[in-house]
C-alpha cells in the first residue's frame, strides 16, 4: 500500500506551522534573556529612561513607556514590563501631537536578522553591550 501525499496546500501549512512554533520556543528563550537583563538592570540602579519612537518620516514622538535601549541608534527597546520594543513606527501630525502607544513584539534570539553589517547579532550581546553602556554613565 502507498501513503498518499499531502497535497500543497496542506504542506505549505505544515511548514507554516512548524515555523510558528520555531518562533515562539526562539521568543521564549529571547524572553528568558530579557528577564535577567531586567533583573541585572535593578539590581545594579540602572534607572529607566522615557522611550522616544521614530516615525516613518523621521520626527521622533513620546511613548507611554520607559526602558533601556538595546541599540545606539535607539531603534529597539526593552521596556521596564519586560517588552521587546521596535521603535519605528508609522504616523502622521496626529501621532506627533498625542505619541504613541508601543505594543511589544515577540523578541528574537538574533537582533536585526537580515539587516546591515552592524547592526545584527545575538540579543544576549546587545543585552550585554546594553549594560556596558549603562555602567559607563
Amino acid at each position: 500500500m502507498s501513503e498518499e501525499r499531502p497535497s500543497r496546500a496542506e504542506a505549505a501549512a505544515h511548514r507554516i506551522a512548524l515555523s510558528q512554533a520555531a518562533q515562539r520556543h526562539e521568543s521564549v528563550a529571547a524572553q528568558r534573556l530579557i528577564d535577567d537583563f531586567l533583573r541585572t538592570v535593578r539590581e545594579r540602579g540602572h534607572p529607566p529612561e522615557p522611550l522616544v519612537a521614530r516615525l516613518l518620516s523621521g520626527a521622533t514622538v513620546r511613548t507611554d513607556k520607559e526602558g533601556w535601549y538595546l541599540r545606539q541608534n535607539r531603534s529597539l527597546a526593552i521596556g521596564t514590563d519586560g517588552g521587546y520594543y521596535v521603535l519605528t513606527v508609522p504616523g502622521g501630525l496626529t501621532t506627533r501631537i498625542r505619541g504613541v502607544r508601543l505594543q511589544p513584539t515577540p523578541p528574537p534570539l538574533q537582533v536585526g536578522r537580515g539587516g546591515r553589517d552592524g547592526e545584527t547579532g545575538d540579543l544576549k550581546e546587545f543585552l550585554a553591550l546594553t549594560l556596558e553602556r549603562l555602567a559607563a554613565r
